[in-house]
């Protein structure tokens, strides 16, 4: 699942690539990820895109006071196209492409002819389509966006503090909680608790003062990395960038860089998450949620 620093770095991308650009059609091939239908997607033909942000983990392309925002999921992506196919992708099709945004070619000045039709494809892998599309007037019009906390890069530490502190579960399932706090998901989150050295389980209410100053740490260095490293990548190579860096997601039965130990796994029925027993829960394994419903 794209997380702040890929949302981010998607939305500089677009800044770089796509700004000033006008829309010029847009082909829908899943019509179950587009969300909203007033205003229509037809509106966008022939105004130009003025901006590209987020909120938290959604994409906000700005198309003159209009906002085209997508929520990735778990298996959703934007694919970036030089040159588009004029044929649109087949409606309804088993492909991933779920929407196909052209852009209005430029002038060639070299050739003294427009160049390609340009855009990008939002895509969605696998069998569960949970990709979503809202063309929206605010972007507070999108329910997921109006339920967001705030975001986990606009915290000082004393809010940051006060905001765990109002909760009462695990630190992880509150730190990627996206009403609590925007932006972190599944991998940065076993990022941000390895580097702040605590268990994934460990609850917000028994956090000491000292262990809140560490996690807030990890949050804005893991994080502000990350957004450094992915911001400049093309969108085509920001899976790999992402997968390169992290310690410890994804990355059970290797050992840690830290300390050596082999990095665990627990895993649940449609996720898992890594941690090291050294470096956070003082050697001791946590139960594999998945082995401890097999021996019931």
């Amino acid at each position: 699942m794209p997380e702040l620093p890929e949302v981010e770095a998607l939305a500089a991308f677009l800044r770089e690539r796509a700004l000033d650009r006008t829309v010029m059609r847009i082909d829908v091939a899943s019509f179950s990820a587009v969300k909203t239908f007033d205003p229509p997607l037809t509106a966008l033909y022939g105004a130009p895109i003025t901006g590209a942000g987020r909120h938290g983990k959604f994409l906000d392309i700005d198309v003159s006071g209009l906002h085209l925002i997508t929520h990735f999921s778990r298996a959703g992506w934007l694919q970036w196209r030089d040159s588009l196919p004029a044929a649109p992708p087949r409606p309804g099709g088993k492909g991933p492409i779920a929407l196909r945004l052209h852009l209005a070619p430029e002038f060639d000045e070299a050739t003294g002819k427009d160049g390609p039709v340009s855009g990008f494809d939002l895509t969605e892998a696998g069998t569960q389509k949970r990709l979503a599309v809202y063309l929206v007037r605010d972007p507070a019009e999108v329910p997921g966006i109006a339920r967001l906390g705030p975001d986990a890069l606009d915290l000082d530490e004393a809010q940051f503090a006060e905001l765990l502190r109002s909760h009462r579960a695990q630190v992880k399932g509150v730190i990627t909680d996206q009403n609590v706090l925007a932006g972190i998901g599944n991998a940065y989150s076993d990022e941000i608790l390895h580097a702040a050295r605590l268990s994934p389980f460990k609850n917000t209410s028994k956090l000491t003062d000292d262990e809140l100053a560490r996690l807030f740490a990890a949050m804005r260095a893991e994080l502000t990395e990350a957004v450094q490293r992915s911001v400049g990548q093309k969108a085509a190579t920001l899976k790999g960038e992402k997968r390169s860096g992290l310690a410890v997601h994804g990355k059970a039965g290797l050992p840690c860089p830290v300390c050596g130990d082999t990095i665990g796994e627990v895993s649940f029925a449609s996720k898992s998450f890594q941690y090291c027993p050294t470096c956070q829960t003082e050697g001791r394994g946590l139960a594999d949620r998945r082995m401890s419903r097999l021996l019931k």
